[in-house]
């Protein structure tokens, strides 16, 4: 049997171009399922248009409305296919209600030049994984409310965490170590998953609650290295009861694997 991930965001077409998958319910946090969750899903069916480009380089989805478990349909053209790249669209829906639309360059992430990523970017600076907070250490309310948080294994850096006790430190970051549950490395399709996977950075300004996400891209730069992941969620900005999450995935190799932008709705007052 697969691991979990794999067949929770795996699809069946039932005729060209159309797929049907499943969206679980493990995946729930708040009133929706994740986002980042839905996007590698949808993902699974662009990518079956782009023989011999199997990775998702970079991936934007806006979300149409929020996604429930049970069943699912997504629709899928091809725009164009170049040669080294391909381009795909795809809507993801429930009972004729669009949930998300897609649009995706595929690629071949093993293929590309085998240099280093160069970057400007600073490789955040976590504690040991001993010394950062598990959300298995979640309160039992909370968990059933985020039941996606018994599927991955995440430590969250101690200096960013003191939401939870009611004292942010105002920043408007959070970052954490972050796997899969099991032997289960990541790959291209569940770093879409991470891009998504932690709380919102709004949570380190003091604005708990679910942030619904209204647009998501993500950008894969190389394929991971075995083991924990770092990732960097963090936001400048915040206007109009919008507000936008930069996010920074960085593998145990020390490589930046992914970037991701999303622009997502502010808390509501809890």
């Amino acid at each position: 049997m697969g691991h979990e991930f794999d067949t929770d965001t795996a699809v069946t077409e039932v005729s060209p171009g159309t797929f049907e998958a499943g969206m679980e319910e493990g995946w729930l946090v708040g009133a929706g399922v994740n986002g980042g969750y839905q996007l590698a899903t949808v993902a699974r069916a662009l990518g079956a248009l782009a023989p011999g480009k199997p990775h998702p380089l970079s991936i934007t989805a806006h979300y149409l409305s929020a996604t429930r478990p049970g069943p699912a349909t997504i629709t899928t053209r091809l725009v164009r296919d170049g040669g080294k790249v391909a381009t795909v669209a795809g809507d993801l829906a429930q009972d004729g209600t669009g949930r998300i639309t897609a649009l995706a360059t595929f690629g071949d992430l093993a293929a590309l030049p085998d240099a280093p990523v160069r970057t400007t970017h600073v490789e955040p600076e976590l504690p040991p994984v001993e010394e950062c907070f598990s959300t298995s250490m979640a309160p039992e309310e909370v968990r059933r409310m985020a039941p996606l948080m018994d599927r991955f294994d995440m430590r969250i850096d101690p200096a960013y965490a003191g939401w939870s006790i009611g004292k942010p430190s105002g920043e408007g970051i959070i970052q954490a170590w972050f796997r899969l549950s099991g032997d289960r490395d990541l790959d291209p399709f569940s770093l879409l998953l991470v891009a998504d996977a932690l709380p919102p950075a709004t949570f380190d300004l003091g604005m708990p609650g679910w942030a619904p996400t209204i647009e998501l891209t993500v950008h894969l730069r190389a394929m991971p290295a075995p083991g924990w992941v770092k990732v960097r969620h963090e936001t400048r900005n915040m206007a109009g009861g919008m507000f936008e999450e930069d996010a920074v995935i960085w593998d145990s190799a020390g490589r930046l694997v992914a970037q991701a932008r999303q622009l997502a709705r502010t808390p509501r007052p809890q």
